[in-house]
């Protein structure tokens, strides 16, 4: 028999085709465009066919197929340290070696653990927390997460139209000038590699050399970069192409001008790459589900194994 749900804030102005997929996720989407195109889903009584309707806070969605029964709660009793948390927003301090998302069902990841810590309302409102930006698997820091619609709509906003100050911390081979804006479009590849190519995204890059020593025979930088966009692997691509690659990146370590970045690799043994997430930077002004975090800045401590190459370099 029918399924019928007041739509709950977390899908005030979404698209109905997005909203009818969250709330019931295991219909195929082949199923929910047929409903749409025979005018079997109705908004508050009134069929309606196309996928690109906005829907409000409120209104009753009525579809054809029956209720499907609560997904299980994520399997895993893993944590995930936390730097802040608000009504709307959890700022969370992202570990080494995890992925922000799964990549198999119910695998390990920071969004998994974060359900397992704060519940998820998918069941009951089509929404689970929800990453807001990306970090590499072995990328470390600070890391935001939406815990409604609202506010994952709003910070998806600001994201990008990079109202988000973004700063990381890296070491890296070589001695990079005092500061510069690395200005380069990235093309990611089919085989999951991002190089610089006039054909690719826009991307750019401040970044400030803050010091600088000689260890086990290498120049070593502490770099911190701002990153003025968001693209794939853009940190590691960026510095990298101007010869100074993250130390303990083998993914770029030969690319640019400077071939040290392998042999550094090799002999000072990093585990992964050295770079950091320090900070995320809200700007003031912000309302509704967002007033929380207007003007505030998160800041992450880099971890043990960064702080080792840290205190050689200062």
């Amino acid at each position: 028999m029918p399924d019928r749900v007041l739509l709950p804030k977390d899908h005030n102005g979404r698209r109905l085709d997005h909203a009818i997929r969250s709330i019931w996720p295991n219909v195929p989407i082949s199923a929910v465009m047929r409903s749409l195109r025979k005018g079997g889903v109705r908004i508050d009584g009134v069929r309606v066919r196309s996928g690109g309707f906005r829907v409000e806070t409120g209104q009753e969605i009525i579809v054809p197929w029956e209720a499907a029964p609560p997904p299980d709660r994520p399997r895993t009793a893993r944590s995930v340290p936390i730097l802040w948390r608000g009504e709307n927003v959890l700022v969370v301090d992202k570990p080494a070696r995890l992925l922000v998302q799964p990549d198999v069902k119910d695998g390990d990841s920071v969004i998994t653990r974060v359900w397992g810590m704060v519940g998820s309302t998918r069941e009951t409102t089509g929404f689970a927390p929800a990453a807001v930006h990306r970090l590499d698997r072995n990328t470390t820091g600070v890391l935001a997460v939406a815990l409604d619609g609202e506010a994952l709509r709003e910070l998806l906003r600001l994201f990008r139209e990079r109202a988000v100050s973004k700063r990381y911390l890296a070491v890296v081979v070589g001695v990079p000038v005092a500061r510069g804006v690395i200005d380069a479009p990235l093309l990611k590849t089919d085989d999951g590699v991002v190089r610089v190519d006039k054909n690719g995204r826009s991307a750019e890059t401040r970044y400030e050399r803050i010091s600088t020593a000689r260890v086990d025979g290498f120049d070593l930088s502490l770099v911190e970069m701002e990153l003025l966009t968001g693209r794939t692997h853009q940190a590691r691509v960026h510095m990298a192409h101007i010869g100074h690659p993250v130390l303990g990146d083998g993914k770029y370590a030969d690319m640019g001008r400077s071939k040290d970045g392998i042999e550094a690799n090799r002999r000072l043994k990093s585990a992964r790459p050295l770079l950091h997430a320090l900070s995320l930077g809200f700007p003031e002004g912000l309302t509704g589900p967002l007033l929380e975090v207007s003007g505030r800045t998160f800041r992450s401590p880099p971890p043990e194994e960064f702080s080792i190459y840290m205190a050689y370099i200062r």
